[in-house]
């Protein structure tokens, strides 16, 4: 890691998109401008990837990913809809709750404005041509009033993604940047946790 620069954690379902290593280098070009030394997951998986696929391959990303996450000061989280769901990448959730359970700042990004109950409400009518319905009143806590076609109820009202994740993200001093534009959306969050990170020192 380079001694003038922060390293912080770059994560996100990147890492499954097309021309990934040519993404990783744009952000980390643009990380450099704030002063950040951006780590990509691929940065600790040379060893791993010399292995045959199969779950201990898989394992041995894990165990690399957790390990660069140990060694930086900070994340950057892409928390844009995944495969076509509403939901964000689920590793990137466990991510997000290990870097706050190692209490390291963090900041999130995403293309996709909308309210998390919106992103719910378009899968449903789009994949399935069904629509929302309001849940019934009961004496249960509750994070949202209405519910999907197989009685889910939707949760996180008011939030992006699920609760925790932009929860989280919040409670570790950060917020989540939104631009339509992938490299402005990026910008935004790096600037923001460069300030915290730079504070700290």
């Amino acid at each position: 890691m380079l001694a003038d620069l922060i390293p912080v954690y770059l994560a996100g379902d990147l890492v499954f998109r097309p021309e990934a290593l040519t993404l990783f280098a744009k952000l980390k070009s643009i990380c450099t401008e704030y002063g950040l030394e951006g780590i990509a997951p691929f940065d600790g998986q040379a060893e791993a990837r010399l292995l045959p696929p199969g779950r201990e391959t898989i394992l041995a990303f894990v165990r690399a990913d957790r390990d660069l996450m140990d060694r930086c000061a900070g994340g950057l989280f892409c928390i844009d809809p995944f495969r076509r769901s509403p939901e964000m990448d689920p590793g990137t959730a466990v991510e997000i709750g290990y870097m706050m359970g190692l209490g390291k700042p963090m900041s999130a990004y995403t293309v996709d404005g909308r309210l998390y109950s919106e992103k719910v409400e378009t899968y449903w009518s789009g994949a399935w041509n069904k629509n929302l319905r309001e849940r019934p009143a009961s004496d249960a806590p509750s994070s949202g009033c209405m519910e999907d076609p197989d009685g889910m109820l939707v949760h996180s009202d008011g939030m992006l993604q699920n609760g925790m994740v932009e929860g989280f993200i919040g409670m570790a001093g950060g917020s989540v940047a939104v631009d339509q534009d992938f490299f402005q959306a990026f910008r935004k969050a790096a600037s923001s946790l460069s300030e915290r990170l730079y504070a700290r020192k």
